[in-house]
C-alpha cells in the first residue's frame, strides 16, 4: 500500500525518472483491488435501491478520475525504467495488441545502471 501512496502523494503527476516493477505492480494491484471493492459495494447498494446507480456511477467516475493521472505517471516512469520512451504508453489505444505490448514491456526488468532517464531505482 505504502507504493500506492507513494504514487498518489509524492508522484501523483510525475513524469520523470523511473518506476521499478515493484512501484507499477502494487500501484495496479492497489488500484484493481479498490475498484473490485466500488464494484462490490456497487452492485449491493443497487441491489437494495436503483435509485443509488446514479451515486454509484458517480463515486466509480471520481474514482476512475483520481487515478487516471497517476497511472498513467506510473506507466511512464514504468517505460522509462526499461529505457523506452513514455510515448509507448499510447500503444495500448491499439485493441489487444498494445494490452499485451505494454504487459511485456511491465514484466520486464529494469536497464542496469542508469539511461537518459535517470539512475537505477534498484540502486536507490
Amino acid at each position: 500500500m505504502n507504493w500506492f501512496i507513494s504514487c498518489i502523494t509524492q508522484n501523483y503527476a510525475n513524469f520523470n525518472g523511473r518506476a521499478r516493477r515493484q512501484e507499477y505492480w502494487m500501484f495496479t494491484l492497489f488500484g484493481f483491488l479498490l475498484n473490485l471493492a466500488l464494484s462490490i459495494v456497487g452492485v449491493i447498494l443497487i441491489s437494495i435501491s436503483t435509485s443509488l446507480v446514479s451515486v454509484t456511477n458517480i463515486i466509480s467516475f471520481v474514482v476512475w478520475a483520481a487515478l487516471f493521472l497517476p497511472s498513467l505517471a506510473v506507466a511512464v516512469r514504468r517505460l522509462h525504467d526499461t529505457d523506452r520512451s513514455g510515448w509507448w504508453v499510447l500503444i495500448a489505444l491499439v485493441p489487444l495488441i498494445g494490452a499485451i505490448v505494454l504487459l511485456v514491456f511491465a514484466c520486464m526488468d529494469s536497464t542496469p545502471g542508469s539511461n537518459q532517464y535517470g539512475e537505477n531505482p534498484k540502486g536507490l
